[in-house]
């Protein structure tokens, strides 16, 4: 089974043909799956997580970032001390709270744990792995690696291997190359449940400038045809090895992702099920 979202639903004005923010009961029109980056700032209650929920058909899913916390990224107010470990283990169990209504109801493709480029292959990192999946025993996690010593060729059996003994995805990235800081597009599928793909565009030079504009333009990028082929051939290569693979489009700073989402999934000649129902100005969309 492939399916394909996109990063957030409100973002996406070529669906509806207005410039306005998406509502999710659109968005589920289109796409059977959503990744909703709000945890990562702060858990959000379960009530609003149910919510989320009145507003999709039963089969719709989610994948939701992990806090800031859960994946070690600096404070934000550089003045406030690190959290204890007593205290991060309760960001974990407010997290697991806060899924639980997802859970219930099938409707929770993964947990993101986007990690920081400065969290590298280092025996420590790798530990903490470990103790993410003890505090998450039975949930779906999925890992995104910023760092190149993680497939560095020495080592990256190993950790391949040490993702498939903890349950965990190995997500697959294209990103502009950073040196270090960054992850190769490489294909290697550590769940045989699920293979999930993030594409966050080519934008080499707004990716690389931390300026006070870098998140509205770092995924400034629109993939061509011919990169989409490529994504297609590597999808139908994940197919074969995995019950899923979800494939989520990030290169939204020019409204991009939307478009190129409809366009790989005209190439891969995919129709999704149980969506919600569309208004009648949106039907010749697709």
């Amino acid at each position: 089974m492939i399916t394909i979202g996109l990063t957030t639903w409100s973002d996406h004005p070529s669906l509806i043909k207005e410039q306005r923010p998406v509502q999710l009961t659109e968005y589920a029109a289109f796409f059977p799956v959503v990744e909703i980056d709000n945890p990562f700032y702060g858990v959000p209650t379960a009530k609003a997580v149910t919510g989320w929920q009145k507003k999709v058909p039963d089969k719709f899913q989610f994948i939701l970032k992990a806090n800031r916390e859960m994946t070690k990224h600096p404070a934000i107010n550089k003045m406030e001390p690190p959290l204890t470990e007593r205290e991060r283990r309760q960001v974990f169990e407010n997290y697991r709270r806060m899924v639980d209504p997802l859970v219930k109801r099938h409707q929770l493709k993964t947990i993101l744990f986007q990690f920081p480029p400065f969290f590298n292959a280092t025996t420590g990192n790798i530990e903490y792995l470990q103790q993410i999946r003890a505090m998450l025993p039975s949930l779906p996690i999925s890992v995104e690696f910023r760092n190149q010593t993680w497939f560095d060729a020495a080592i990256f059996k190993v950790v391949r291997n040490f993702l498939q003994e903890l349950n965990m995805t190995l997500v697959v990235v294209d990103e502009p190359q950073q040196g270090a800081n960054s992850a190769p597009l490489k294909l290697a599928v550590t769940n045989s449940d699920l293979v999930m793909f993030r594409l966050h565009g080519q934008n080499t030079k707004g990716w690389s400038n931390p300026d006070r504009e870098w998140r509205k333009t770092r995924t400034l990028y629109r993939y061509d045809s011919n990169e989409l082929k490529q994504f297609e051939e590597l999808v139908k290569q994940a197919e074969s090895q995995a019950k899923e693979v979800c494939i989520i489009f990030n290169n939204n700073s020019g409204h991009d992702a939307a478009d190129n989402a409809l366009q790989l999934q005209k190439l891969l000649g995919i129709k999704f099920k149980q969506l919600a129902q569309r208004a009648p100005e949106q039907l010749d969309l697709f």
